[in-house]
């Protein structure tokens, strides 16, 4: 170990000009132009599958919605507009997470999961290490559900981020089968004041219209909607009194989405005022408008900050991950001997760090190849301690 310190030393000292940078064999297998050509064919692929995925899930979308209304029996000619946007949509969900997900970091995390799930992938020594499926499924519930990982930073986010999330998700919920022609209400002939809920032509459940399930369903988005009102608020208030999130928002990124969430909910909700207590007053109009702040959102998520609701499935693989390299070998710091990180975790670093087309190897005065991440942070600030000292000639 002390042998392999001093050569480590003497190399960086004499070939390297800052910690980041070091001088290859230009004969090595690691060479910039098969990077570059590395890249730019991934680049060519990712680009042809995301295009392939992406028009999948809008066939994918426009089969459910053409077989799940039983070939468009119970398809709403009114909704069509939305409809067309959620096709639309679809293929650039489909496109830009394929992409995304074709990054070598992504890819990746994802790739391992996968492994792990189906107990394939590299080997490597442990302890007993935590099921897959029971990390995911955790994961799934206590950060995708309850949120946990943003009440840990403060329970004024949480708050607002379950209102947000929990009413968007109802919302959502409710009014893609209703587009979709999925679900649909019925009457029975010989009495019209029970209600049967109808879901891909099999009746699910039946209600009288007086009763409280009753109420629940008719104003599912109402109350989906009071809760995204309640959370609209709270963003908005942090955004303007947050000195923090003030320096570091962007329009894009940071405000718009809430003016778009807050125009289909205000819109949405002035649509149940004008038939409720108006008698339809302006409710031809409304109903444009609704449509016209519904496809804005709806084309904004595959482009802006609300994709994260999709990338944060990457968030599963990532405890998974992490569960289970925290109990398998641990990599040994060539400079100090002490066990810094997973072995798997540092291994799948290196092949990424190829794959992004940054070498970080070196080779010894006597021929051995080593790489930069073989060294701990304590390894490589000892290191630079100590050039800086022989620089000094101290």
């Amino acid at each position: 170990m002390r042998d392999i310190r001093k050569k480590i030393l003497i190399f960086r000292q004499e070939t390297w000009s800052g910690p980041f940078t070091a001088k290859t064999d230009s004969s090595a297998p690691h060479t910039s132009e098969r990077t570059v050509t590395f890249q730019v064919t991934m680049s060519q692929n990712a680009q042809a599958r995301a295009l392939a995925i992406g028009a999948t899930a809008a066939l994918l979308t426009v089969g459910g919605i053409y077989f799940g209304s039983g070939q468009l029996e119970h398809f709403d000619p009114a909704l069509f507009w939305y409809a067309i946007a959620s096709v639309l949509a679809a293929f650039a969900v489909g496109y830009r997470f394929t992409l995304w997900a074709s990054r070598p970091p992504s890819r990746m995390y994802f790739k391992r999961a996968l492994q792990m799930l189906l107990r394939s992938g590299p080997k490597y020594a442990a302890a007993k290490a935590p099921s897959a499926e029971v990390e995911i499924a955790k994961s799934a519930a206590v950060n995708f559900g309850a949120q946990n990982f943003i009440r840990k930073r403060s329970y004024f986010r949480w708050i607002m981020h379950l209102c947000l999330s929990g009413g968007c998700t109802l919302a959502f919920a409710v009014t893609f089968p209703l587009v979709f022609g999925w679900i649909h209400f019925g009457t029975p002939l010989d009495d019209a004041e029970t209600y049967q809920v109808i879901a891909f032509g099999i009746t699910v459940d039946t209600f009288s219209i007086h009763s409280v399930k009753a109420f629940l369903a008719f104003n599912a988005l109402n109350i989906a909607a009071v809760f995204v009102l309640i959370g609209l608020v709270m963003a908005g208030y942090r955004r303007l009194t947050d000195a923090g999130e003030r320096a570091v928002q962007t329009f894009y990124e940071d405000i718009l989405p809430l003016i778009l969430i807050a125009a289909v909910t205000v819109t949405g909700i002035a649509l149940t005022i004008s038939y409720k207590f108006f008698d339809g007053l302006y409710h031809g109009s409304m109903v444009w408008i609704h449509l016209i702040t519904v496809v804005a959102l709806i084309f904004y998520i595959p482009f802006g900050k609300l994709f994260h609701m999709f990338q944060r499935s990457c968030a599963l693989a990532v405890t998974a991950y992490k569960k289970k390299g925290g109990a398998e070998a641990q990599a040994k710091c060539l400079v100090t001997g002490e066990d810094y990180a997973p072995q798997r975790h540092v291994d799948d670093l290196k092949i990424v760090l190829d794959q992004l087309g940054f070498n970080y190897r070196y080779t010894t005065e006597d021929g051995q190849e080593v790489h930069y991440q073989d060294i701990s942070p304590k390894g490589r600030r000892r290191l630079i301690a100590l050039n800086q000292g022989k620089a000094l000639k101290r």
